[in-house]
């Protein structure tokens, strides 16, 4: 008998065509996804990422009022000359090397905003029969393991099937998450997934294991995306579709080794704002003075 070739993760998938409501004013006209946590867009963190993953395609699945995405990856002619002529080099460099050349950026639009799964089932004319991954930008990763996607990679490269970046989570937030049925594995950290529920009641809530914004996935999952069903909120919700592509296939969760900020809410972005600027080599000294003189 053949054995299948050892398939590889190539893409990352970025679903950036929500409207950012709990943000407004500042995202009625502004993507959530490029809100600066000190000096670079979530969405520029998030792309980092998945370059340091090893993916190749970064494919954008945007909406209206989000030609700041493709403009934030794109060349900017006038702005490096400017630079150049000031001599200006390390700002130069910031600019020319916000993803790296051999790194392709692919934009999809969605036309209709139809939730999670309807944005990642966008994107199957690019990413069309290979494995691939999905990152939410609101969910902010800081790992000294080589990032969290690249942790998911690695189990993917062992596995071969689906994994789930999840986490533990407060037994009285379950509601906020899709949440796992988990059955422990041999390996630490990794679950087999038995079922999976999306916003669950605590007291509905098969484990406070939660799902967070990274996920990689097998083709099987557009061609059941296609057949999906509005669910809640009158949404494709990806959640449904995996509880689906679970009956087919194997689905596993790995809880990753690093801090998540949920930049999604308000107070989450203000969490990985002062963490951020504490961890940065120009400003870290100085502001955590501040932080002391301000509270002590």
């Amino acid at each position: 008998m053949t054995k299948n070739p050892q398939q590889r993760i190539r893409m990352a998938v970025f679903p950036v065509a929500g409207m950012g409501t709990r943000f407004l004013p500042a995202t009625k006209a502004n993507p959530k996804e490029m809100l600066p946590v000190v000096d670079k867009p979530l969405i520029q963190y998030a792309a980092e990422e998945a370059v340091a993953a090893g993916i190749e395609t970064l494919v954008f699945v945007t909406g209206r009022n989000k030609r700041s995405i493709p403009d934030h990856f794109d060349k900017a002619y006038e702005l490096e000359a400017e630079l150049a002529e000031r001599g200006k080099t390390d700002m130069l460099e910031l600019v020319r090397n916000i993803v790296p050349p051999e790194v392709t950026c692919v934009y999809v639009r969605q036309a209709d905003a139809l939730g999670l799964g309807h944005a990642v089932g966008c994107a199957r004319p690019i990413v069309q029969n290979e494995p691939f991954a999905v990152i939410l930008a609101d969910d902010l990763i800081v790992s000294h393991e080589g990032g969290a996607l690249a942790q998911m990679v690695e189990q993917f490269e062992r596995t071969q099937c689906s994994v789930l970046g999840v986490e533990e989570v407060p037994g009285d937030e379950t509601g906020k998450y899709g949440v796992i049925d988990p059955v422990a594995t041999d390996t630490p950290g990794l679950w087999d997934v038995r079922g999976i529920v999306e916003k669950p009641r605590p007291e509905d809530a098969p484990s406070n294991v939660a799902v967070v914004g990274r996920y990689i996935l097998t083709p099987r999952i557009f061609g059941l995306l296609a057949e999906q069903t509005p669910g809640a909120g009158g949404e494709i919700q990806l959640t449904d579709a995996i509880d689906r592509l679970l009956q087919e296939e194997r689905v596993t969760g790995y809880e990753f080794k690093g801090e998540r900020f949920d930049c999604g809410s308000k107070q989450g972005y203000l969490k990985a704002t002062v963490e951020f600027a504490l961890r940065h080599p120009e400003l870290k000294d100085d502001f955590e003075a501040y932080l002391r003189s301000r509270f002590g």
